[in-house]
């Protein structure tokens, strides 16, 4: 059995980590860099970062604290928002990440998952998916930092993604983000019983149980969460302990 990820998610606006709760009430948390090597240091598996007003304001990401992120961790990272092109993949995995996440600009120009995967390898592909239930009971797909409405079936587009070369595919729920109630476990459940590459979960940890069921009723790959680590309500070794406990296979830290 794969050991499962512990991944802390740190959103940059600015050159600042910053979070929030539903993509809104933005608080100041750190410097990418300095947050970034305490994670490394602390047990974490991987990094995400994501540039989270990127592609609202139709911008690159900035590619300065990638850099200095690069110089002062050693663990995979990857990094998201304003990716739009070859040339954003290519500029971003040069200057250090791992990894390199599309979310609005997959939607809108769905042959980029294909170039990407075929220039660079699907491993450096993640599919990221802002989903959000609908009044029928299935989630839609949303863009530009839960802003708009695609219309789009999220389960769909997960399907499609992988099949136009994603490697990997980070879910995230819109309504649960940053309320620490726990992942939205239905949805994680139907998006890894569908595809057949990593699925990541990420929006709503709040305790230690919700990475546990993430793990056991949605069979996730890895579990990816912001605040209760930003904030230190949950320390990552700590976390990995009670999971192992719980019969998770997890990587201890040395």
């Amino acid at each position: 059995m794969l050991a499962k990820r512990i991944i802390p998610c740190l959103d940059v606006r600015n050159g600042r980590v910053v979070k929030g709760k539903k993509f809104m009430d933005i608080q100041d948390v750190d410097e990418p860099s300095k947050l970034g090597k305490y994670y490394s240091e602390s047990g974490a598996d991987e990094l995400v970062f994501y540039d989270i007003t990127a592609s609202n304001e139709d911008r690159k990401t900035s590619l300065e604290f990638v850099k200095k992120v690069a110089e002062e961790i050693n663990i995979p990272f990857c990094v998201g928002g304003g990716v739009s092109s070859l040339d954003d993949f290519k500029y971003i995995l040069r200057s250090g990440a791992d990894k390199v996440s599309i979310n609005s600009s997959a939607v809108k120009n769905p042959n980029l998952i294909k170039e990407a995967s075929e220039r660079f390898g699907n491993q450096c592909v993640v599919l990221s998916i802002d989903a959000k239930k609908n009044e029928k009971g299935s989630w839609d797909v949303y863009i530009k930092g839960g802003r708009e409405n695609t219309g789009l079936d999220a389960i769909e587009w997960a399907k499609k993604g992988v099949e136009l070369g994603a490697g990997e595919i980070v879910v995230n729920s819109i309504d649960e983000d940053g309320m620490k109630n726990g992942y939205d476990l239905e949805l994680l459940k139907k998006i890894v019983e569908a595809v057949n590459v990593p699925v990541i979960a990420s929006g709503g940890a709040g305790t230690y149980e919700h990475f546990l069921e993430a793990v056991n009723y949605a069979n996730v790959d890895g579990i990816l969460a912001a605040s209760v680590f930003h904030f230190g309500e949950i320390k990552i070794n700590d976390l990995k302990k009670y999971l192992k406990e719980n019969n998770v296979e997890v990587r201890l830290a040395n």
